[in-house]
Parts: structure tokens; sequence; C-alpha cells
């Protein structure tokens, strides 16, 4: 029997499940519900990253050349650094993914019974009868035997494996949307209001990602929402605070 390595993950499928159809009970709508958390979540990493460095800089000094550029090397910095991240890790799921299916697939080439065998235990594990069970293992085996062992074994589907570049790219435009609004409120304010407005679009910004993110996740939305909005603001004024400083030592 092929099983999953201790401690993976197991993708969707893809393929519908029964249920209530106003229940999101499809894997295909799973999958595209944790696509848009993480789509979102960049967007909050994008905000938090890089209005807490074009903060701190815009507290060190007024001129717009130096929040620009620090701004600007922060959100392409952050980008890269976001793509590259979510590429290995996707790179990593779908290596093991095709491995497993590979697997099946010699599995079923060299030991046909051994695999209707196993596929109708599982079957009767879920509650049918032996009869049932031999019955569906052997239709569906009929049908698409390596399909069958994929989704009933792995819950995998073959044609499912993610794209890490697709997931790469997906990040780094997530992250750049969510830096572009602290990014432009620190650079069209002027400066005697900058650093405050620039402030509360940031937190407000925080709030709407945190109520999306909790609402796509199930969580409570008043508690996931504050934390968001409280750690955007430990960022800030931690920021703030160093740049203040070191604004004043170097006039000093």
């Amino acid at each position: 029997m092929t099983t999953p390595p201790s401690g993976a993950e197991r993708p969707d499928t893809g393929r519908a499940a029964v249920g209530h159809p106003d229940e999101p009970h499809t894997n295909g709508l799973a999958e595209r519900l944790n696509w848009l958390r993480a789509g979102v979540l960049g967007a909050n990493d994008g905000i938090v990253s890089v209005a807490a460095v074009a903060v701190g800089v815009a507290a060190a000094t007024s001129q717009t050349g130096p929040i620009l550029t620090a701004g600007l090397a922060a959100l392409v910095g952050g980008a890269i650094s976001m793509a590259l991240g979510e590429y290995v890790s996707v790179s990593s799921q779908s290596d093991t993914q095709r491995a497993l299916i590979a697997k099946e697939k010699a599995e079923l080439a060299t030991m046909p019974q051994e695999e209707l065998a196993e596929l109708a235990e599982l079957y009767e594990g879920k509650g049918l009868s032996p009869a049932t069970a031999r019955q569906v293992a052997v239709e569906l085996t009929e049908h698409d035997a390596l399909a069958a062992h994929l989704e009933a074994e792995l819950n995998i589907d073959e044609d499912g494996v993610v794209s890490p570049w697709h997931a790469a790219l997906a990040s780094a435009v997530a992250f750049t949307l969510g830096a572009v609004l602290p990014l432009a409120a620190v650079l069209l304010i002027p400066e005697p209001w900058r650093v405050g407005v620039t402030f509360v679009v940031v937190l407000a910004a925080l709030a709407g990602t945190g109520w999306v993110a909790a609402w796509i996740g199930g969580a409570p939305r008043v508690r996931a929402t504050a934390r968001v909005v409280v750690g955007g603001a430990l960022a800030l004024g931690a920021t703030f605070a160093i740049g203040s400083l070191l604004g004043t030592t170097a006039v000093g």
C-alpha cells in the first residue's frame, strides 16, 4: 500500500464531493479558497513590510528620494523573497506528489490483483460491505485504476499537481498589490501629515485583509482582525521609533 510521507499534507483532488448545494464541500472550492486566502495573506505581508520600511525612513527624513528608494527596495526584495519561498515550498510538494503517482503506477503494473484487493479493503473500511466494496473496486479499476487508487489512498488528482511557477507568480503579485498602498500613501501625502495618514491607511487595509482571511478560513473575524491590526501597529511603531531616533542622531 502506498502512503503519503509522514507529516505531508494531502492536496485537494479537485473532485466534487456530495453535499448540500449551499455548503462549500467540494475539494475544488476548498482549493480555490486556499489560493484566495494565500493571496490575501501575501497582500497583508506586502502592506506590513513596505509600510514599516517606508514609515521608518519617513520618520528619519522628509525627503521623498530616500523614502521612494527604500520603499521600492522593500517592495522588490519582498516580492522576490515571497515568490522564491512559495516556489521552493510548492516544488517540494509537487515532487512528492509526482513520486507518489509514479510509485502507484509501478504497483498497478506489477501487482494489479494486490492493488485491486487493497482498493476493496479501503472502501470496506469506509463502511461498505465486502461484496459492495469489491464491486466498487472492480468497476473503478476498469474505468481508471490509477485515478481510483490515487483518490482513495492518497487524495491526489494526477492532473491536479500544483505548478510552483504559478504559485510563485501569485505570491509575488499579491505581495506587490499589498505593498503599493502604503508606498503610495507615504509618497503622496504632504509631509506634515505623511506618517499619521499612512498609519491610518495601513491599519485600515490590515483590518480589511484580516477580516477577509478570517472569513475565508472560518475563524472568528473580530479576533483575527484585531491580531493583524495590533501586529501591524507594533511593526509601524517600532520602525517609526527607530527612524525618529536615527534621524535625530544624524541631525545632532
